[in-house]
């Protein structure tokens, strides 16, 4: 008689308990045993609980290579849905083999689970393996992925269906904290039509809800040299780049811009030096604003001109608020009067806002994240080593976008989402989004590659950059080091089918095949990077930077002003959004910067999908080196007056998960 010892870890999480029946069969390489009913005195299965059992057979089964569960309902109520980490199963021959689930089971379901190191599809001998990831590539075909195109310019695959496979579902995220909607209603302040008086009104917002960097941006809003600083260290440190010669579109001379350089210097020597920078908005150029109360919302394309002084501050020396240079259409100046000055930096600001929202925040690391999610699901089965190594930066990702997507292209909108398109509307949401996604490429999404490109690898006091190239290489050693194991040489890579269907489910922008091991590195880096750094970049400091209206809104309610000499603060607080969307944006961005219980930072990797000892130490060098950098960040931020954060390896999640 040969005993197997069965360990079954129930997921910690609320509800995935059951009081279900839960059979188990073993599959080894010399025949299978008897179908055996987990079953213990009391209740066997509660939330964050093992049980243990002991499965017999007649003689050993040789080589364990599957086991099968089955979960029959308890006296055929409601399904009863629970949640199974992992069963971890003691062979006869003291060969302890973890069998890892990390998923939901309905009642009435039953799944086959692989043990053992990760495979790839090659490498499989046994007929009862094949058999298996064929049987799994099945129901991987059947289950609510559609290779319909959602946007004919947004991806080749998107999940249509609100409904998510069991394998992936999980429990409910998180929404907007209800005491936040207390306050606001307790305050009088949410719903309200009511226009701002006064600056000093708004510092009625959540005066509860302040943090040290969004006190410190309502304090310094109006300095030149922290307007030029947030466009290396605020929400969008993507769209900056090194000006070698002015666009013909933007007619800044050498008198313009005199006062504001040291005494002697000129514009085209400072530009020869590499100390000049651009913003050039062009993308938005044209795209429809959506009509509110009967009066169009108003969004610029504009140019913003920087100079990197002799003390490292990057100050903006001239803005033109529309791409077509013409007498309606200014250069503004720092020399200007102070409130047209303002108001110029306040449309730029809010222009660029908007880009990083719809562009930046949301196609470039959430959407792109869901088509890296949804061909790692179509193509791997779960023994694969890249959907061990991937698949925990997908966590909520899916459920997070299908809310979205509903919330921002549904007829009813939800509150908080629909204000990520507030000042375009629907139309303009989807012109933007196409535009960029014509010039997104593989290159602009390999942050080396795309610092060089922007001429940005010396400028000073650029933490993000700092921070985010020290991120990229250290998860490119981990990724070299765990792919370099399963695929020792190019000749691996080629052979593996899967690992090439998955890069054509992609998109067109990237090579269609993988042919060496550095390319899978430097790809599943920057998947990995996307979806964790990027993410945090450009999503944890929108309560810090954004809930001040005057440092950028979502939403301006005036024309841009088309002379110099005519503003008045009156002129920016017209602009504003009303009392009740100013705390409406206010409030989502709270919530998407808040962080939440069930947060998983960047190296964490509660579900135990390796078993391979060398590939746990890995793991273990990889959260080390993290350890380090968040050390070194923390230590470097507490010399700065303006510490930089959001890529403190702490402060990164897995995944885009909000």
């Amino acid at each position: 008689m040969a005993e197997y010892k069965v360990s079954v870890t129930t997921g910690g999480m609320q509800h995935a308990g059951t009081l279900d029946n839960i059979f188990i069969v073993l599959f080894g390489s010399e025949g299978q045993s008897e179908r055996a009913r987990l079953d213990n005195s009391g209740i066997d299965f509660k939330s964050g609980t093992a049980s243990q059992i002991l499965v017999k057979s007649v003689s050993s089964l040789g080589k364990l290579l599957l086991l099968k569960v089955e979960k029959d309902s308890f006296l055929h109520l409601l399904d009863d849905s629970w949640y199974c980490s992992k069963v971890e199963v003691m062979t006869p021959e003291g060969e302890e083999i973890a069998f890892p689930c990390y998923r939901w089971i309905s009642s009435g379901e039953e799944i086959q689970l692989r043990g053992g190191k990760a495979l790839k599809v090659f490498e499989e001998e046994h007929p009862l393996l094949i058999d298996h990831l064929s049987l799994q590539q099945q129901c991987i075909n059947a289950e609510c992925f559609s290779n319909d195109v959602l946007f004919e310019f947004f991806c080749r695959w998107a999940v249509v269906d609100k409904k998510l496979p069991r394998r992936i579902h999980f429990t409910d995220i998180s929404e907007l904290p209800a005491e936040l909607n207390v306050e606001l209603m307790f305050k009088g302040l949410a719903g309200s039509c009511k226009e701002w008086k006064s600056i000093e009104d708004l510092e009625k917002v959540f005066r509860s809800r302040k943090t040290s960097m969004s006190e410190y941006v309502s304090k310094h809003w109006k300095e030149d040299d922290f307007f030029g600083y947030q466009f290396l260290n605020a929400t969008n440190p993507n769209v900056i780049k090194r000006c070698r010669k002015l666009p013909p579109n933007f007619p800044v001379t050498e008198e313009m811009v005199k006062p504001c350089l040291p005494n002697g210097f000129t514009l085209k020597e400072e530009m020869e030096k590499g100390n000049i920078f651009l913003c050039d908005q062009r993308i938005m150029e044209g795209i429809p604003t959506r009509v509110k109360d009967g009066n169009p919302l108003h969004m610029t394309a504009g140019l913003c001109l920087f100079y990197m002084n002799p003390e490292g501050k990057l100050m903006p020396l001239a803005i033109q608020l529309n791409q077509k240079a013409s007498a309606e259409n200014p250069v503004f100046l720092p020399t200007d009067p102070e409130k047209d000055w303002l108001l110029a930096k306040l449309f730029f600001k809010s222009a660029d806002l908007v880009e990083c929202e719809v562009v930046h925040h949301l196609l470039i690391t959430h959407f792109l994240s869901e088509v890296f999610a949804v061909a790692t699901l179509r193509c791997f089965p779960t023994i694969h080593p890249l959907y061990k190594l991937l698949i925990p930066h997908f966590r909520f990702t899916l459920h997070i976008n299908i809310m979205g997507r509903e919330a921002l292209l549904g007829p009813d909108g939800a509150l908080l989402f629909y204000r990520v398109r507030d000042s375009f509307g629907l139309e303009g949401l989807l012109e933007l989004m196409g535009r960029a996604l014509s010039e997104v490429t593989y290159s602009s999404l390999c942050l080396p590659e795309n610092i060089t490109a922007r001429g940005l690898e010396s400028i000073p006091n650029f933490y993000y950059r700092d921070d985010a190239l020290k991120l990229w290489n250290i998860i490119e050693s981990f990724v070299r080091s765990v792919v370099k194991d399963y695929y020792p040489s190019d000749d691996a890579v080629c052979k593996d089918t899967e690992l090439q269907e998955w890069i054509c489910e992609i998109f067109t922008q990237v090579p269609a095949s993988f042919h060496t091991v550095e390319e899978v590195v430097k790809f599943v880096t920057m998947v990995i990077f996307t979806a964790s750094v990027q993410h945090a970049a450009v999503n944890n400091g929108q309560f810090d930077f954004h809930s001040w209206i005057p440092n950028g809104s979502l939403q301006l309610q005036k024309p841009p002003p088309t002379s110099k000499g005519q503003s008045r603060m009156n002129s920016l607080l017209e602009a504003f959004p009303n009392i009740g969307d100013t705390v409406k944006f206010a409030a989502m961005f709270w919530m998407l910067s808040d962080t939440y219980t069930d947060m998983v930072p960047l190296g964490e990797y509660p579900e135990e999908r390796f078993s391979e000892p060398h590939l746990k130490q890995m793991i273990k060098d990889f959260q080390a080196e993290l350890s380090y950098l968040s050390e070194e960040i923390s230590l470097r931020n507490s010399k700065l007056p303006v510490p930089y954060a959001y890529l403190n390896p702490k402060q990164v999640e897995n995944s885009v998960a909000v």
